[in-house]
């Protein structure tokens, strides 16, 4: 009764299935293998990106977030479900608050941060919070990777993205896929430098920033 108790709570996304090796790889050229890393993951969803990257990494230890109570119950139970030491349990992180409010993170702790596809699924004010707390949390020379479908120059391409834009949008007007331009000045307000853009399938991109060392 009890292994039933937290399987029956693992969700799952078809599309953290299909993403979370491209995600991965993307991490994996970016770690090194041959340190400790301290690894936060904002917006965890199901569990099942933590889970994957932390069979991968383990290297890396984890620390899973999220903002919704059934979403942080999936994590836990998967976390329970395949027992692996470095995953930390989940917490609960707002970004539309201010980082103090972020389960005491400490600042300068983190050495990566990981946030996949919350950007358009949530008011703007919490991608504002997101790379703000970042910027205090962040090491220098530390790296903040996010996933996602995202406009470039005000453009947003191909159709079916422009489509999914409109139907978030639809859903509440303040969702909607960001602008790579717009993230890019929100992360040089906060320390952070767009160092690379990772093409990855289904139209969607890994945006990485990296914490200056001089803020």
């Amino acid at each position: 009764m009890r292994i039933c108790s937290w399987m029956c709570k693992m969700l799952h996304a078809a599309a953290a299935d299909r993403n979370k090796d491209p995600i991965l790889s993307v991490i994996q050229s970016k770690v090194a293998s041959g340190r400790h890393v301290n690894a936060l993951e904002i917006s965890s969803g199901t569990g099942q990106h933590v889970v994957h990257f932390a069979k991968a990494l383990p290297n890396v230890t984890w620390q899973p977030s999220e903002v919704d109570a059934q979403s942080m119950s999936s994590i836990e139970a998967y976390r329970q479900h395949h027992g692996l030491q470095n995953i930390k349990p989940p917490i609960y992180l707002d970004t539309s608050q201010s980082w103090e409010n972020w389960s005491s993170i400490q600042p300068e702790s983190c050495d990566l941060i990981v946030n996949i596809n919350m950007m358009h699924i949530s008011p703007l004010a919490c991608t504002k919070g997101l790379f703000y707390g970042v910027g205090k949390i962040l090491k220098p020379q530390g790296l903040l990777l996010t996933y996602g479908p995202y406009a470039v120059n005000g453009s947003i391409t191909p159709q079916s993205n422009v489509d999914f834009d409109h139907s978030l949008r639809s859903r509440n007007p303040d969702w909607g896929l960001r602008d790579i331009a717009m993230l890019t000045l929100l992360g040089q307000d906060n320390g952070l430098r767009l160092e690379e853009i990772v093409d990855m399938p289904a139209n969607n991109k890994c945006l990485l920033f990296r914490k200056d060392s001089v803020v």
